[in-house]
């Protein structure tokens, strides 16, 4: 089942205006072998598909060692590199038509420092890809920051998720504010609750859409969480048991719970660490919890939120919360540690908001700070403090709210001045506006634009 991605269009926006290596980064499981092949066999008239991983790696090792051999007193070899494609494939031919990808490089630190070649050497475009690409932090990788153009893939967001369904149109159309008819609303927020419990990996997705049963889609979600844990621990000589990466996902769920205040500053590995120590297994140190923690961020499973203090917009302090990357994640850990339902809807809509704020960062510009970002107010707490670079750069204070809460620190933060608009994000409303308080469906947030 082809499920139709918004990173294609990239991709045709690479093709057209750069001639760097692409490079395609991504959590295992994401679709980044599925979407890039495609998007090869579509616009070019050849492709090279080789996978580290794999026997055409090997293979492809072997072409670039004949390629180079050379011995003294001989006429050193031209274009090696070319040659080794040639030994790899006869029909290779190096012009702008051919298209080589090479999967899973962060496997051979020899093939990523070529990445130089394939963007200077070549008329041929290059796509390099993995899914542990934070392993070529390693000194035997050679960083080629000016040769290379970023695209990270992420699972499917609500919009995709929504395409999928056929439901698309009715999405894009909705009113954020009220006008449309109850039906449309109650419709896409079911459409909202199945997404936030299944999240958007492919194969759950296409899971869900082939049995519309939630149960089985999150089986199929387990089978990606263990592939993930049994293919890291090999990356690590200290840590020698999977169960140490689901302890971790276990206490990250628990922080989520128990950390509404943020961390104290420097103290996200030690406080996970100590929750690990103390529920699973006292024999992990504080130094392997960094390096997981670390790996589980590079390997795009984990993401980080900032903290703004009092609203102050110059005091920032990274990584103050963690959340998971993909909203199917979060429900599961969080349903696996016994949390109450109401505080899991609470958490499934933050995690929600916090993922379309960081994809919104990376491609829009709209918005300042590294990252998304909670502030705290006068002992209460902003869920998401945004400062707009369009629109005359106002202050924007974001409620993400369940039920009848009320946003009281937001109210009051609007009211003292600290921020100018508060926008109230909710499951159960059909949207509004009242002076400076907007009050949009939380599904619908994508399409809202930080430009009043």
């Amino acid at each position: 089942m082809y499920l139709k991605r918004k990173v294609y269009g990239k991709f045709l926006e690479w093709k057209r205006e750069s001639n760097l290596t692409l490079e395609v980064s991504g959590a295992r499981q994401v679709g980044k072998t599925y979407i890039i092949n495609k998007f090869a066999d579509n616009e070019f008239q050849k492709k090279i598909y080789i996978n580290m991983l794999a026997e055409s790696g090997t293979v492809f090792l072997a072409c670039l060692e004949k390629a180079r051999q050379w011995e003294p007193g001989q006429d050193r070899p031209e274009k090696p590199l070319q040659a080794a494609l040639q030994l790899y494939d006869k029909s290779f031919i190096d012009d702008e038509n051919t298209v080589v990808i090479i999967d899973e490089i962060q496997e051979s630190a020899e093939v990523y420092n070529l990445i130089r070649e394939f963007t200077r050497d070549f008329k041929s475009r290059f796509i390099v890809t993995g899914s542990y690409l934070g392993r070529v932090l390693s000194p035997d990788f050679k960083m080629s920051a000016g040769d290379l153009t970023a695209v990270r893939i992420e699972t499917l967001t609500f919009e995709e998720f929504m395409e999928a369904m056929g439901m698309g149109e009715l999405l894009a159309e909705t009113s954020l504010y009220g006008l449309s008819e109850q039906e449309d609303y109650d419709q896409l927020r079911q459409c909202y609750d199945i997404y936030t419990q299944i999240g958007g990996y492919p194969a759950v997705v296409t899971e869900y859409l082939e049995t519309k049963s939630i149960q089985k889609s999150r089986e199929k979600l387990e089978d990606v969480i263990h592939l993930f844990c049994a293919e890291s621990v090999r990356y690590f000589e200290d840590i020698l048991d999977t169960t140490v990466y689901d302890n971790l996902f276990c206490s990250v769920a628990r922080l989520l719970l128990r950390e509404k205040k943020g961390l104290a500053e420097d103290s996200f590995s030690e406080s996970l660490q100590k929750l690990v120590v103390h529920e699973y297994d006292s024999n992990i140190s504080k130094a392997v919890c960094n390096r997981a923690i670390n790996w589980l961020f590079s390997a795009g499973i984990l993401d980080f939120a900032g903290k703004i203090t009092e609203c102050r917009t110059l005091d920032f302090k990274a990584r103050s919360r963690c959340f998971f990357t993909d909203l199917g994640l979060t429900c599961y850990f969080l349903l696996k540690i016994g949390a109450e339902r109401p505080a899991i809807d609470g958490l499934l809509q933050e995690n929600f908001v916090f993922l379309e704020l960081r994809r919104r960062m990376e491609r829009l510009h709209e918005m300042a700070f590294e990252t998304p970002a909670f502030a705290t107010y006068k002992g209460g707490e902003i869920d998401f403090f945004v400062k707009s670079l369009i629109g005359g750069e106002k202050r924007y204070g974001i409620e993400v709210k369940s039920g009848k809460n009320q946003a009281l620190t937001g109210q009051r933060a609007l009211e003292e001045q600290k921020i100018d608009i508060l926008l109230l994000l909710k499951r159960n409303t059909m949207g509004g506006i009242v002076g400076n308080i907007y009050t949009v469906p939380v599904y619908l947030f994508h399409r809202f634009r930080f430009d009043l």
